[in-house]
């Protein structure tokens, strides 16, 4: 990933391409921040449920992950990202994929799968998200993941976690 396509004809998106979220830089801290308590609120919604981390934490907190981060732009600005972590048996976490309202059903989140999995190939990538949310169960299950389980997370709200396997990865899983 290079950054943003120049041409409009080489891009399917009516954004730029994905590129690497830098933290350190203020304003693009502010950005994200932004950009995931919008998203959040939205899956508060749609599970019942406004008890959700990442919706409640400071700025500080966003700052100090110790995740990495790529983020999709428009012409209104960061309109979608997506963080990961390794786990310590090699496997991908998808930690948070978050998308502006404003830019729902517009490919964001597609976008920044497809990145991610360009750029941090895995053999186990796993997943979890609010059950009631149905976009994005849907989004996971379009993409060849599998629900393996379900977690209650307060009185009546579950999350479902979900799993994809990619023999092709080129990197080895190792055992926990």
């Amino acid at each position: 990933m290079t950054g943003p396509r120049h041409a409009a004809a080489e891009s399917p998106w009516p954004f730029a391409e994905p590129v690497g979220l830098d933290l350190s830089d203020p304003g693009t801290l502010r950005r994200l921040w932004d950009l995931q308590r919008a998203a959040y609120a939205v899956e508060a919604r749609l599970i019942g449920f406004d008890g959700i981390p990442p919706l409640h934490e400071s700025i500080e907190q966003l700052r100090a992950s110790d995740e990495s981060f790529l983020g999709v732009r428009d012409a209104s600005g960061l309109v979608g990202a997506v963080a990961w972590t390794r786990l310590p048996n090699g496997a991908l976490e998808i930690c948070r994929l978050v998308v502006h309202p404003v830019a729902h059903r517009r490919g964001v989140a597609t976008a920044l799968l497809d990145a991610l999995d360009s750029v941090e190939p895995a053999e186990l990538t796993v997943v979890s998200t609010g059950t009631a949310n149905l976009p994005a169960v849907a989004l996971y299950l379009r993409r060849g993941f599998v629900p393996v389980g379900e977690r209650e997370i307060a009185l009546g709200v579950t999350v479902t976690l979900l799993e994809r396997e990619n023999a092709s990865a080129s990197q080895p899983l190792r055992k926990s």
